[in-house]
Parts: structure tokens; C-alpha cells; sequence
């Protein structure tokens, strides 16, 4: 299977390490920053959510008409609308996008951040909505008949969306976290499990208990497994290299182990995207077309 490499977009050129220059929108740096992934070698990126920020599926769709082939993931959070209104709302930027939505569905780590917008569930009682809203979105995608749903957290009677995405059967829904709640519900039911960079013991473990929920949800294998870095890039060339060599073999032992996405930001967004893209991305996929390579010889 092919590595992918997902980005992160943005909004304004602030980082941990940058002062925000002005307000909360600069379009012409959100276009700039996806064609950077977009001319450099990365897969999808990344729209973010948070509580206060610009809404990242109209980002997106602003985004759409400013790329022409990289995936477009939107965060989403299911306590902020009814997942009827957003299976059509997505399937709708599906189509802007000719087909390149994705969702990252987000449970919500951050209680003050949920609180922020009305949101009191307890944790687990969280990941239960989220299952329940991951369950419609899939259903709502690829049903031609009208359906009823009676849950914990929802309940509606024959529904049926006119609008269907492009994409076929459906757009991808990805999934993070890492409680046992968590484990049942994405390996239940995400296409990506999104996982944190940690050393490759953790990593492994991880990897075994998404099997054994997956397994135990009646699926033949498990979701397709992201993991997240930050990597540092050199400031120079002949320094870049030399760390691009470096990343390389912390990537591939994370490819070994079963991870296709790699999830990547720097500090500097817009030009670490760029390097990142140039210096690492090229010879991760090369190696790996040898190691599969290796393995079909």
C-alpha cells in the first residue's frame, strides 16, 4: 500500500514560535500555504477545528477552488451541528472539490474547548455521540432509501439526502485518540485511526490494541493507521540533508510497523512545507517502493 503525507492548512502564518502579524483570516496566506503542500509532494491537508477559529469547511471549500488535487481533510466536531445537516453540508463540498473531502472526525479533547461551545458530555459519553454520528454520516453518504436512526445521542425518522458525494462509495473518515473508548470506537468504525508520534514500543502496542477492537467489531483489518510528527527542519542545505536522512529512518521503522500516513508540521509552517516536501517526502516514497518492491521480488 502507498505512504500518503498529510499537512497541516492555515489560516494566518502564526505558529508556537510566530506572532500572529494580523487577524484570524489572511486568505492569500491560506492559499499560499496549500499550494505549498500541493507543489511539494504532500497528499492531504489538514483543516483544523477549534472553538473560536474561522470554520475550516469553508476554508476548504475557499481552498478547493484555489488547488487542483490535494485532499482536502476537514476537522469536524459532532456536538457543533445535527450529522444529517452535516452529511449534506460535506457531501456538498465534495462536490466543489471535485471529489477531494475528507473528514477528521474529533471527539474532543479538550473539555474547556467544548464547553466553550455548549458542550457538558462526559468523555466517554462523547465517543458513544461520536459513534452514533460516524454511523449516519456513512449511512446518510450511500443510502438510496430513507432511513430512521434511534440512538443514545440521536433520533430522526426517514432521512434521506439528495445530494450524495462524489467520491466514491464515500468520502474517507479519519478518527484520533487513545483512551479504551477511543480504541472501540475507531476501530470499529473509522477508515484512519489518527495516532500521536510516540517511540515504536508505544507505537506497536497501540497498533496491537486497534487490532484486537477491530477484531472484536467483526472488522477483517483494522483502519488504515496515521501517525503525527514534528519534524525540525536544518537551516541550511547540507544540514537539511542530512536530517532528511535522519527523519527518513525514524519514518521508515514506522512504516515497518504498518503506519501508511504520515501526519507532518514544522514550526514554520509554510516553509518547513515546502523543505519537508523536497527533502523528505521523495525518499520516503522511494524507499518504500524498494522495500514493497523487495517483498513482491
Amino acid at each position: 500500500m502507498p505512504v500518503e503525507f498529510l499537512g497541516i492548512a492555515g489560516t494566518n502564518p502564526a505558529s508556537e514560535v510566530t506572532p500572529r502579524p494580523g487577524g484570524p483570516l489572511d486568505l492569500e496566506y491560506t492559499s499560499k500555504l496549500a499550494r505549498a503542500h500541493e507543489d511539494n509532494g504532500w497528499d492531504r491537508i489538514l483543516f483544523a477545528y477549534h472553538s473560536g477559529a474561522p470554520d475550516p469547511a469553508q476554508v476548504a471549500a475557499y481552498v478547493a477552488g484555489r488547488t487542483e488535487h490535494i485532499n482536502l481533510v476537514v476537522a469536524h466536531r459532532p456536538n457543533v451541528a445535527y450529522p444529517t445537516l452535516t452529511a449534506k453540508t460535506f457531501a456538498t463540498l465534495d462536490h466543489l472539490s471535485g471529489g477531494r473531502f475528507e473528514v477528521h472526525v474529533i471527539t474532543g479533547g479538550s473539555t474547556a474547548d467544548q464547553a466553550a461551545e455548549g458542550d457538558f458530555l462526559a468523555k466517554d459519553d462523547r465517543y458513544g455521540r461520536t459513534r452514533e454520528f460516524i454511523q449516519i454520516l456513512k449511512q446518510a453518504w450511500t443510502s438510496d432509501q430513507r432511513f430512521d436512526f434511534d440512538g443514545t445521542h440521536y433520533r430522526f425518522e426517514q432521512f434521506l439526502a439528495d445530494i450524495k458525494p462524489v467520491r466514491q462509495p464515500r468520502p474517507r473518515i479519519s478518527f484520533g485518540g487513545s483512551s479504551a473508548a477511543a480504541y472501540a470506537v475507531g476501530a470499529a468504525e473509522a477508515d484512519i485511526f489518527a495516532l500521536w508520534g510516540e517511540p515504536l514500543a508505544g507505537t506497536r502496542e497501540q497498533l496491537a490494541t486497534i487490532d484486537a477492537a477491530a477484531a472484536r467489531a467483526g472488522r477483517a483489518d483494522r483502519p488504515v493507521i496515521q501517525i503525527a510528527f514534528r519534524p525540525i527542519i536544518a537551516p541550511t542545505e547540507e544540514l537539511a540533508w542530512a536530517k532528511a536522512e535522519n527523519i527518513l529512518g525514524a519514518l521508515l521503522d514506522y512504516y515497518d510497523l504498518g503506519v501508511r500516513i504520515f501526519s507532518a508540521r514544522g514550526y514554520d509552517i509554510y516553509d518547513d512545507a515546502i523543505d519537508f516536501g523536497r527533502y523528505v517526502i521523495p525518499l520516503v516514497r522511494s524507499e518504500v517502493a524498494h522495500r514493497e518492491q523487495r517483498k513482491a521480488s
